[in-house]
């Protein structure tokens, strides 16, 4: 049993909500897609098992990867468990070819190749493309179903970079335009790609409106002297121009070290929880936020099949107990919340049979 005082008969009444509406809705595979170049095999490992343990519907992997890292993906994920709904797909790194030296060293390696995947996967209607350093505490099926909530002009959609104007990074330092008030944050993206490689963009570079394949090189070509963050910026200057196109979802959907590193300042995350972590600064990786690395290294080590309880998230409390001393560690049971939750959904729905 989980622990009564994090969940209780609101926790039930969703997961009977949830069991429902898959049983009324047909199945619908889900598309993922991430860049992984560098040393980011493991932690794109981890994020990938993080994405299987609780989602409901099929999960297609789309993985662009340097072509050294396939066999070790192919090894790795052959030997997953998925029990019939996963599937991967194994890409190149590629880049426009009179361009492609320019996009692969921009921000970090390969990076920019997600502003193509609208054009490479040609025959994918929607996909959630995340960094490799996003981990899953609830099922992809839950964002997923943003597309449902998109209004006839919105093509994709993103959370804030910051939700505290005082630290946010592009109000006080960018040499561009950006989306909103602090900026938007690319981490977790998910699109529409029917509507993207349809879409006519607004921009500053020509009276003319272009579509995706004909705006990225103008715009690199523009503003590559004034961009800091690559191909996240390039993103928030389109959709300056076209806000109308982007649906913003709140921060416990790209929960990042900002959101508490300073303080608590997510109050979405407070009342409900965190759904998706995003450990950027490399705080999987040191010792400079404990909370983070903490999660990171509970689902990196959690064995299939094995109880989440006791397996997963007793021993992952214990350590986040520990990590008090810290700003992000005096709210730890944000980093829990939604994954007891998690939990307990994927078990009500193993005792219905699903």
């Amino acid at each position: 049993m989980l622990p009564s005082d994090v969940c209780g008969m609101n926790c039930f009444w969703e997961a009977a909500f949830r069991y429902n509406y898959m049983k009324t809705h047909p199945s619908e595979k889900m598309h993922l897609a991430v860049v992984a170049c560098g040393e980011r095999l493991e932690e794109t490992v981890t994020m990938l098992r993080s994405a299987i343990i609780f989602s409901i519907k099929p999960l297609q992997f789309h993985i662009f990867a340097e072509d050294q890292l396939h066999k070790s993906f192919k090894d790795i994920l052959d030997d997953f468990p998925y029990e019939g709904k996963i599937n991967y797909t194994l890409y190149p790194i590629t880049f426009p070819t009179e361009s492609a030296a320019e996009w692969k060293k921009l921000f970090k390696p390969c990076a920019s190749q997600r502003l193509f995947l609208p054009l490479i996967l040609k025959n994918v209607d929607s996909l959630l493309y995340v960094d490799t350093d996003i981990l899953f505490l609830r099922p992809v099926d839950d964002i997923w179903s943003f597309l449902g909530k998109f209004n006839s002009t919105q093509i994709a959609a993103m959370a804030p970079e910051h939700e505290e104007p005082r630290i946010g990074w592009y109000n006080r330092f960018a040499r561009h335009p950006y989306y909103g008030v602090t900026g938007i944050n690319s981490g977790v993206m998910l699109m529409n790609m029917t509507r993207i490689r349809r879409k006519y963009f607004k921009n500053d570079m020509t009276p003319v409106r272009l579509q995706w394949g004909e705006i990225l090189m103008p715009l690199l070509k523009k503003y590559k002297l004034n961009i800091t963050w690559g191909d996240q910026d390039l993103l928030n200057i389109m959709f300056f121009h076209n806000p109308e196109s982007l649906y913003v979802f709140p921060c416990q959907w790209n929960y990042r070290p900002d959101h508490c590193i300073y303080g608590s300042n997510c109050k979405e995350a407070e009342e409900e929880g965190i759904f998706i972590l995003h450990g950027n600064r490399g705080v999987y990786h040191d010792d400079k936020q404990p909370t983070f690395r903490a999660v990171y290294e509970a689902i990196k080590n959690y064995s299939f099949g094995d109880d989440l309880v006791h397996s997963l998230l007793r021993p992952l409390e214990l350590e986040l107990r520990k990590t008090m001393h810290t700003y992000c560690g005096r709210v730890y049971k944000v980093f829990i919340k939604q994954l007891t939750k998690s939990i307990r959904h994927l078990y009500a729905r193993r005792s219905k049979g699903r």
